[in-house]
């Protein structure tokens, strides 16, 4: 069974934010929501100075304590080990926020995201184009899904997912400096197998035993 992952090469990234505008608009983010953000750090000392870039997104862990937190059972984790919010169960009740240690789970606000009589951007959707990731309401928790509609139409459709633009996280392509990667962590012929073996990698809060599937090159 595969599981797939992100590979981020932080040595790549200029910090031009392509990937956060896209996954904006391809999962209709809320207004005020980022699930894709980017960190940004200084080092070293004048004229010696080097700025890094660190893009965010849900770790999607083996282990995820958001979904320990959930209440509701709301929080599930796929057999391909994509961690999902199923919004019918959500009740917004934000355990899941406050035990994320990345910060990445986000609240949609009833008050700051839609206005009375406001059709809902799953709403304005042509029906055919629906999607239940895509039926996010105010009073819900929301965060990346690796683009979870693209995988599973191309796995529906018998296609490798990251094969093409459409079965990849919309995040992966637009990216100018070639610096993100999706594939299969089960396939040692995958790119980010290889990529994982070849170089130096890291991942983030490594203590906290979650095992993310989000890996940063250096």
């Amino acid at each position: 069974m595969a599981r797939y992952a992100l590979v981020i090469d932080i040595a790549k990234c200029t910090g031009c934010r392509s990937c956060v505008a896209a996954c904006k608009l391809e999962n209709m983010v809320q207004k005020g929501n980022y699930w894709n953000f980017v960190l940004e750090y200084e080092e070293g000392e004048y004229p010696n100075v080097r700025r890094w870039f660190v893009p965010m997104n849900c770790m999607h862990c083996e282990n995820p304590p958001c979904m320990k937190a959930c209440p509701e059972g709301a929080i599930k984790k796929n057999e391909y080990g994509v961690v999902l919010i199923d919004y019918n169960k959500c009740k917004g009740r934000r355990y899941c926020i406050a035990a994320c240690p990345y910060g990445v789970i986000h609240y949609i606000s009833k008050e700051e995201n839609f206005y009375p009589g406001e059709k809902t951007p799953y709403e304005k959707l042509p029906s055919d184009a629906r999607h239940p990731l895509h039926r996010k309401k105010p009073g819900v928790a929301e965060k990346c899904t690796l683009c979870w509609h693209r995988i599973e139409k191309a796995l529906k459709e018998g296609k490798k997912p990251g094969s093409d633009y459409d079965s990849t996280p919309a995040c992966v392509p637009v990216c100018p400096a070639e610096a993100r990667y999706f594939g299969d962590l089960d396939d040692p012929e995958s790119i980010v197998s290889k990529l994982i073996k070849k170089r130096k990698v890291k991942v983030l809060k490594e203590e906290f035993g979650t095992k993310p599937k989000v890996y940063y090159l250096f």
